[in-house]
């Protein structure tokens, strides 16, 4: 399984920030629902932070243990990193991920209407499986939260990769069922069931059962 493929996993939105492999220099895949100024907007909102923190590629590369290639391409808007590559680089550059993913001024509450919401799809590029997820954030107006609330669809997926991380997470099944598995135990909900479970235990979650599953998703990564 290549790093390309698994960086488009459910696991990467729910911030793998612990693992030791690195991202692959290919670029992601991009989708109609993943507008190329957005990405234009995170990759110079990266940049700027660095530079205005006195740091060079090369520590960054040291913080987060990917690749100063792969840094740089990030910072040139060549290519959309996953959530969770989002998240440790705000731990590497003293932000919070929100900040990467909104930018401007922070608000005191911020209200997200249905119109407003954006997609964005994640699907391996190099592989035939149908795999993948489809985020939209809820919150992306408040730029130092502490927590992180995503509207999830997910798609079927035979693989199993456990991650194993840092703070918390809460999922709400909406629609469809879902597999939970959580060290060596392995459950599955249903429209309506949900689960709270600290993330430093071995775990991913996958559709099952159906075309898709739809949740609600909430992260909670401890600050160090």
């Amino acid at each position: 399984m290549t790093e390309d493929a698994r960086n488009t996993r459910f696991e990467d939105f729910l911030a793998e920030v612990d693992r030791k492999e690195k991202p692959a220099g290919g670029p992601m895949d991009r989708t109609a629902e993943e507008p190329m100024e957005e990405n234009g907007l995170l990759g110079e909102r990266v940049l700027k932070i660095r530079e205005a923190k006195g740091l060079s590629l090369s520590d960054v590369a040291s913080r987060t243990g990917y690749e100063e290639s792969y840094l740089k391409r990030i910072e040139a808007n060549e290519l959309s990193p996953p959530l969770g590559v989002l998240i440790k680089l705000g731990k590497a550059l003293d932000m919070t991920m929100g900040f990467f993913i909104s930018g401007g001024e922070n608000k005191v509450y911020t209200v997200v209407r249905q119109e407003e919401r954006r997609k964005i799809a994640r699907r391996a590029a190099s592989q035939d499986e149908k795999y993948g997820y489809t985020y939209q954030a809820l919150a992306p107006g408040k730029t130092d939260r502490h927590m992180e609330p995503f509207l999830v669809t997910l798609e079927p997926s035979d693989e199993e990769n456990l991650s194993a991380h840092e703070g918390q997470e809460f999922i709400y099944v909406l629609d469809g069922h879902m597999e939970a598995i959580l060290g060596e135990d392995r459950l599955v909900l249903s429209e309506g069931d949900a689960i709270y479970y600290d993330s430093n235990l071995p775990h991913m979650v996958r559709c099952v059962d159906g075309p898709h599953t739809r949740i609600l998703a909430v992260l909670y990564a401890h600050e160090k």
